[in-house]
């Protein structure tokens, strides 16, 4: 497969993108990789990307009710797939929850 910062690089629009702009075609790009041919992620994907990729976000959130109800909601998905509106969602939830968070808005933006 095609690493992500190459896929990235021939995106034409993205040329002179802002960081935010590469930032979510990063996770549209991640998420079609790892997506069927429907254009979805099976909960099995979605945990494994979550483990792979998101890991930082996650880490030490185990534990946390709030975190338990997000991936009970998962599991709950009636049709088992998850599509790239709800995976969105799914990772602005978690980012909002996790300690990486604080961390991220304790970074000094001068000098």
């Amino acid at each position: 497969s095609i690493p992500i910062a190459k896929q990235l690089a021939s995106i034409k629009a993205l040329g002179k993108g802002s960081d935010l702009e590469k930032a979510f075609a990063t996770v549209a790009l991640v998420y079609n990789n790892s997506a069927d041919t429907e254009g979805k992620l099976s909960k099995a994907e979605t945990k494994r990307l979550l483990q792979t990729q998101f890991g930082g976000f996650i880490q030490g959130q185990e534990n946390k009710p709030k975190y338990q109800e997000i991936i009970s909601t998962l599991d709950e998905e009636s049709e088992n797939k998850i599509d790239f509106e709800d995976f969105v969602i799914l990772l602005v939830s978690l980012t909002l929850m996790s300690d990486l968070l604080q961390e991220i808005k304790n970074v000094k933006t001068t000098k």
